[in-house]
């Protein structure tokens, strides 16, 4: 199965981060955790090559803490700066912040030797969709994010969030790019929910996620279904879930339409292990 899913509002969305590029001083792209290779958007970096670039690898409670480190070790190597965080219990917050207010030292080191009244940092804040960006926000506020008006040379209407006295940012829409590169890709990011639902088969899915976890994890599938046994094809381990959760259609067949909304449900919520996919 070939997953691709670049929807008509892709375009306004990137025309609309081309526009915002100069506006701020430095953007935070968000990555998940769990894979942050395939999930990046090269032609986003791309876009932003010219400003400071942070990658934030959200979502880090659900990813393997040492695969984590690689991953960011392996992104610095490339010249980037990276940060980790759990955006919902904060764990790593402090980091981040940190990490701008280090990126934006020197830019507030030139307002000061020009005699200028230091303004809080710019931030633009992009990603593919459901990456996190608001539960990011919210957890760098601590609370309920405010909004502040407009800013000089950003369209009536548009807003900027500060999230603490020193830094706003510029929210912008989730940007895919037109075509992804693999099938394997396309599976992990719809295992990821990146990708809309009408652009892969949960069944299809379903079924790579188990052939996933027979070779990465297999004592956590067996664990998390009460399973006595993972033998057989990808297929006959999905009707062992079913069996073992009771999922049964109308005249007592298996529905292994539920069992595998349910699978997908389980591992996007970080229910059977802590696992990264690249």
């Amino acid at each position: 199965m070939s997953i691709n899913w670049y929807p008509g509002h892709m375009v306004k969305a990137k025309r609309e981060i081309k526009e915002n590029i100069k506006l701020v001083d430095m953007v935070i792209i968000l990555l998940d955790a769990r894979a942050p290779f395939s999930c990046r958007n090269r032609d986003l970096e791309e876009m932003l090559k010219d400003k400071s670039i942070i990658l934030v690898l959200n979502k880090k409670d659900l990813a393997h803490p040492a695969q984590v480190k690689e991953y960011q070790k392996d992104l610095e190597e490339e010249g980037f700066i990276v940060g980790a965080v759990d955006s919902l219990s904060g764990n790593g917050v402090k980091d981040i912040v940190k990490i701008i207010r280090n990126t934006y030292k020197p830019t507030a080191d030139r307002m000061l030797e020009r005699g200028r009244r230091v303004r809080p940092a710019r931030i633009m804040i992009a990603g593919v969709p459901n990456i996190g960006k608001s539960t990011f926000l919210n957890g760098l506020v601590g609370k309920k994010m405010a909004k502040t008006g407009p800013k000089p040379g950003v369209t009536r209407g548009k807003q900027w969030v500060r999230v603490r006295e020193d830094m706003d940012f510029l929210d912008t829409p989730g940007l895919m790019w037109p075509k992804i590169e693999s099938p394997e890709q396309g599976f992990k990011l719809a295992l990821l929910d990146i990708v809309g639902e009408n652009a892969y088969a949960e069944g299809e899915v379903a079924l790579f996620l188990i052939d996933f976890l027979r070779e990465k994890a297999p004592q956590e599938l067996l664990n998390k279904f009460k399973l006595d046994d993972i033998e057989g094809t990808n297929i006959e381990v999905l009707e062992k879930i079913a069996r073992q959760r009771g999922h049964l259609a109308k005249g007592g067949e298996l529905d292994l339409d539920i069992t595998a909304k349910i699978l997908l449900q389980e591992f996007r919520r970080g229910h059977i292990a802590k696992i990264c996919l690249d």
